[in-house]
This record gives C-alpha cells, structure tokens and sequence, in this order.
C-alpha cells in the first residue's frame, strides 16, 4: 500500500485549538487518504510524547511496505506479522545479495526494533477492541519457562516503580500466564558502554579554543573573539549535568545572581507548559497574571512549549519529565560540580547578554539561546544547529565526533555523572542532582569505564605480596625447556 508521512492538524472542535502530530496518508482505490484507524489511534494517545508518535508513524510504514512488497505471501493476520517480525529483526537480503521483495532491509538490533513491535501491538489491541479486525499479534497461553520469566519481570519492574508496592502480586502471576504469539528478542545485557564521558583533560580547551571565533587579519574584541551563547550552553551540560534537550528550555529570566552570592549563577530550567511564569503579563479578559508556561507562550508571544512542537520541527525540543525540585513551581535547578563553574558561567552569561544586545536581538520570544544566522537572528535556536556547532568545536580541537568517545554533546551528561561518582557522592544525592525520579537511572551515567576498572585492578594487584609463585611453576619451566 502505497504511503507518505505527513504533519497534520486537527481541529476537534469550533475552537482555535488543534493537535498537531505526524501521521500517515494512503493511496486506496486511486483516492488519497488519510490512514483514519491510525489517526484516530494517535488522537486517543495524544498526550503521548513525540518520540512515541514517530515510533508508532515508523512502525506503521514498515508494515505498509512489507504489506506491499508480499502480499500473496500469507493466509493471516498472525502468519503475516510473524514473518513480518523475523523481517526487522534478521532484513530480507539473502547470502547472496539478493531480495525479491525489493526491500532490501538490514538486520535491525534487538533495541532498534523491539520498540517497532511494540508500537504495533498496541495499535493493533486498539483495532482489535474498536474494530473488532484481527490482532496482528494475539496473546496465547504461556509456557511454564515463560511464565516464570514473565513473573519474574513483572516482579521486577515493580520493585522499581514507585508505585510498585500497590501492585497486587496475584494479579501479577495471573498476567504472566498468558504471551504474545510473537515475542520481542532477549537483549544482549552489559555491565556498561565503554566511556561515554566527554574527556575531561580536553574540556577546557573545547570552551575557549573549539568556540573561539577567529577572522583573518582582524583583531577580534572579547566579546566577538568567543561563541558565548554555546560556551554557556556546553557549561551547563558538563559542569551542570543538564540534557542537551533541557538547555532549549531555559528562558532569560530563569539565570540570575544568588541573593546570598551575587557572583554565583542561580539556574532553573522551569516545566515547558506547567512551570511556574513571570508575573509581567496579566490575561486581557481576566486582568490576572498568567500563572503557567503554556498559557503564557500562548497570550503573549503565540507559541507553544517547546516539547509540544512536532519532533521533526526545528522548534522542538524534547522533555523527559525529570524529577522536579520544587513542585509548586515546577523547576530543576542546576546543581554546580565544582560549584566554581556556577560563578565562571555567571560571567560568560553576562558576556552572552552582551553579544545578544550588539546583534541587536529583540523581544520577540522568552527563550534564552537565539539563532544569530542573518536570515534567522533572533529566532529559537534549534538543537540541530547547536549540535553541529558543538560537532565543529569538538573536531577542531583534534577530537572525533562519536557517541562511543563521549564527544557528542551527550558526552557531557556523562562526565557529570563520573565526577560525582568520582567524587564519592552517595548515589541519593546524585539522584537528586541529576533529576532521576528511579535509583538505578544514574547507573549509567556512574558506571566506572574499562580503562577505569583496568586502573583499578592494576593498582590493587601492585599492592599485593610479591613473589607468590604457583607450585607447579618449576614443572612448567621444566616442560617448556623440553618442548622448545
């Protein structure tokens, strides 16, 4: 079935307001069509987050075009899905570089595709309860093997909610007796990716060296010589354990001097729409100041949160819903380690505000970080421009840009992490400082590297009693002068 992903609003009612998600048209009986089940699916759920709409729009045009490419090549609903299953997971190239289906699609990871299915189950128990079509993946009778490994997941996944303790542990044992019909692939499991940090021997030199801006035969002035605007942004990523994507929320009036220290930068990074607003603008029908984000985006400047944004426009920036640290007005706050760079960022924001006011940047939204493009200044800095600033920075110092070596902007959510697990932080602090709502969140940010454990090991056998010898070393030397 032929197929094209497009972004759509829709208006439910006489307001003005609509939901702006990605969705799917198709080609039926010559006429061009929006995929109405798919959509009204999408409707349902459309408080979901973005990622889980443009998981479900990918995995629903896989299945459209493994639909086209054999579609005499089943007798069913659930024969279908299951070579469709065994598609993702092991590509329809054959040894010899061949595929008559024309799709030609690669192995898919385990990570990559197990989230595909699942998108799919859901839509489909969906169809299954409004439509009564048939389920593409049915649930059967568990074995009693499989039983015991659901259970064993349920149990699990219970000890780490935080609700887990209301769970009902019969209902549980009932729910792992029955399967899917197909079921996802066991994940490879690892202790821990090999070091994801950025390098700190090299963060110094990335600041003011990567962002320093440079003009053939012009002297440059302070304030023109540095990239101040991504300087801040990577100090609050490295030294304040901020995601990428959090940065992209901050607003001018969320940085200002601590009142017990002047020189100290205090930064919130407030709920895109739930946060608590400045009180500089009243509604005009109620006379009152607006009190959330949203509301105020909406009044003032006609814009949404920055997560309500389709993941594919260049306005959107993702939230992950962190662990807030005050829930009345609903903020994170940046946690300096070293508290030095609280002051240090305090100055390069000061020099920011500077460069914004020279490029004569105006009010036309509250977002901190703005493009300086000529044909964009002023505007909301995208995450793919800051991404391939950052990308720029990191290769002009002589690094790689790779995720595995730390040295994408990631990379630096990671460092913090290490530095405060370095530092002998107990693990509830960071928990805190890194705004994880689950214990274990932080494991991979704390997790010692290879080359760490390597250290360490090297280090405790050192320390260890010499000339321990095995008692069969003589036997040993005796046979390999015999044998060589």
């Amino acid at each position: 079935m032929k197929h094209v992903r497009v972004n759509a609003k829709t208006f439910r009612d006489n307001s003005g307001k609509y939901i702006n998600l990605p969705t799917i048209l198709i080609e039926r009986n010559d006429e061009v069509q929006v995929f109405k089940q798919l959509h009204e699916y999408q409707i349902k759920y459309y408080f979901k987050s973005s990622s889980w709409h443009e998981k479900l729009i990918q995995a629903t045009g896989l299945l459209l075009d493994y639909m086209e490419a054999n579609q005499t090549n089943y007798t069913s609903a659930k024969e279908f899905f299951e070579t469709f299953r065994m598609a993702l997971y092991s590509g329809t190239i054959n040894e010899c570089g061949n595929d008559p289906s024309r799709l030609y699609w690669l192995p898919k990871r385990t990570a990559t595709a197990d989230p595909l299915v699942s998108a799919l189950n859901g839509f489909s128990d969906w169809l299954f309860n409004e439509y009564g079509a048939s389920q593409l993946n049915p649930w059967r009778e568990a074995s009693t093997y499989e039983q015991k490994l659901k259970w064993m997941a349920l149990v699990n996944k219970s000890h780490r909610s935080f609700l887990g303790h209301l769970d009902d542990s019969l209902n549980m044992t009932e729910r792992a007796k029955v399967v899917r019909n197909v079921m996802n692939n066991r994940k490879p499991i690892a202790t821990f990716d090999e070091t994801k940090a950025f390098p700190e021997n090299k963060i110094n030199e990335l600041l003011f060296e990567g962002f320093r801006k440079t003009r053939k035969g012009i002297s440059l002035s302070p304030i023109d010589q540095y990239n101040w605007r991504d300087i801040a942004i990577t100090i609050l990523m490295h030294y304040g354990g901020l995601r990428h994507s959090e940065v992209f929320h901050l607003w001018m009036d969320d940085v200002y001097p601590s009142p017990k220290d002047p020189g100290l930068a205090v930064v919130r990074i407030y709920h895109p729409s739930e946060g608590k607003a400045p009180e500089d603008f009243k509604d005009p029908i109620s006379g009152r100041f607006i009190t959330n984000r949203e509301s105020y985006l909406q009044l003032k400047y006609g814009l949404l949160p920055r997560n309500k944004y389709p993941a594919s426009d260049k306005l959107f920036a993702g939230w992950k819903e962190p662990m807030l640290n005050d829930g009345n007005d609903k903020y994170i706050n940046v946690f300096w380690a070293p508290q030095k760079w609280g002051y240090i960022f305090m100055d390069v924001w000061k020099m920011y505000i500077k460069q914004r006011r020279l490029q004569g940047i105006k009010d036309i939204h509250p977002f901190a970080f703005v493009s300086f493009h000529p044909k964009y200044k002023g505007e909301m800095m995208s995450l793919r421009t800051q991404r391939e600033s950052h990308a720029k920075a990191v290769r002009k110092i002589g690094l790689t840009v790779c995720k595995g070596k730390g040295t994408t902007e990631h990379g630096h959510r990671h460092s913090y992490g290490q530095r405060l697990a370095n530092a002998g932080i107990d693990k509830y602090t960071i928990r805190v400082a890194m705004h994880h709502k689950s214990i274990e969140s932080q494991d991979v940010y704390t997790t010692p590297s290879i080359s760490t454990i390597t250290s360490s090991l090297s280090k405790a056998t050192d320390s260890l009693e010499s000339g321990i010898k095995l008692p069969m070393e003589e036997e040993l030397e005796s046979w390999f002068r015999e044998e060589f």
